[in-house]
């Protein structure tokens, strides 16, 4: 006596599985706008939501401790923050040097959890690491902004205009964009730094943006020479749009998937980029400083006082981190191809759904 076996749902029959998968991601996108699916999409991505919020954290605590003093030619910034010492101030020494951070209690044998004046810690001249790390963070952190915003626009500007009118268009741009390949970004960024370093990060992150466009061009020109044989384009050629608002109004919002995540990619870069740079004093110049900058100016205290490089270094990683898995999210959040798979129950709803709707 033979028995057939029975199929479970969701486990021996790869048709049904994939038809229910479907079916559930079908009801969840229902109605929905691309953005808004965009949107369900990232915020259901938890190493991007953990990642954003550390990055929020950062940056908020950054801007707000220590304050904010900017300027750049006639414009000045200055804002006080709520810490107490700033990145230029000398306090009496306290407890040596070292951190008066402790997260121990008492019941444990530590010393309980207490700040203390100086948590990070003091550096052999006397001054209050927590403000120099602060002020460190807010020059790496507008630095990374400024590189992938400009990077950002000059890729993106090249890369469609190439694509779309191909030709010697093509060509010229292109070449262009071999020549500045070839230049080392390490190289140019350790002249150019050492020229203008003193002049601040701003002008520092203008140089470094305009050497970092180049593999952004290369995506968005691939990107563009697809779609600009699609439908929509020849539609909006035929009611007669202009070749401008065609490149910026129609293709490159389809685009706007590969611009993001190699946005974000950029943006990691930029500040390992500048923490090399400061850390061999190509960088960010005294009297400011960045994070890389507070490494190389500690690096003789390595054996005597370690935890000078401890903290600007969590906030490098941290950043760069948590850049790299915002960037996780959006490509994710932005690529059809993903899919989330459903749970074991969810499937066997849809299978029961369908097969209702079946017998009806």
């Amino acid at each position: 006596m033979t028995t057939t076996p029975i199929n479970e749902p969701g486990h021996n029959d790869p048709g049904k599985v994939e038809s229910a998968e479907n079916a559930i991601e079908m009801k969840e996108v229902e109605g929905l706008s691309q953005s808004q699916i965009v949107r369900r999409r990232f915020f259901r991505h938890k190493g991007a939501m953990v990642s954003l919020a550390v990055l929020v954290f950062i940056v908020v605590l950054a801007f707000s401790s220590v304050g904010i003093d900017f300027q750049i030619f006639e414009l000045t910034v200055k804002t006080a923050g709520w810490w107490q010492w700033t990145w230029t101030e000398i306090p009496v020494s306290q407890n040596r040097g070292r951190p008066t951070l402790s997260l121990i209690p008492e019941f444990l044998g530590g010393d309980g959890i207490r700040l203390g004046d100086h948590p990070f810690g003091q550096d052999t001249v006397g001054r209050d690491i927590f403000a120099v790390v602060m002020r460190g963070t807010q020059q790496s952190i507008t630095i990374m902004v400024i590189v992938g915003l400009l990077a950002t626009l000059i890729g993106t500007v090249i890369g469609a205009v190439s694509a779309y009118y191909r030709g010697w268009v093509d060509s010229v741009l292109m070449r262009f964009t071999d020549i500045i390949i070839t230049i080392p970004v390490l190289v140019v960024g350790a002249v150019v730094g050492r020229a203008i370093g003193g002049q601040g990060a701003f002008f520092l992150a203008l140089v470094l943006g305009f050497f970092v466009w180049t593999g952004l061009a290369r995506l968005v020109r691939a990107e563009v020479l697809s779609l600009r044989e699609r439908e929509f384009v020849d539609a909006a050629r035929v009611a007669g749009a202009s070749d401008s608002r065609i490149v910026f109004k129609h293709i490159l919002p389809n685009a706007i998937g590969v611009i993001i995540v190699n946005t974000t990619l950029l943006m990691a870069a930029a500040i390992l980029l500048e923490t090399g740079l400061s850390f061999l004093g190509f960088g960010v110049t005294s009297p400011d400083t960045s994070l890389g900058k507070i490494i190389s100016d500690n690096q003789a205290a390595f054996n005597t006082r370690p935890w000078l490089f401890w903290w600007p270094g969590v906030f490098i990683i941290a950043i760069a981190l948590t850049i790299n898995f915002i960037g996780d999210g959006l490509r994710d959040a932005f690529d059809p191809r993903q899919k989330r798979l459903p749970s074991e129950r969810a499937l066997k709803k849809a299978e029961a759904a369908r097969a209702a709707a079946q017998a009806r």
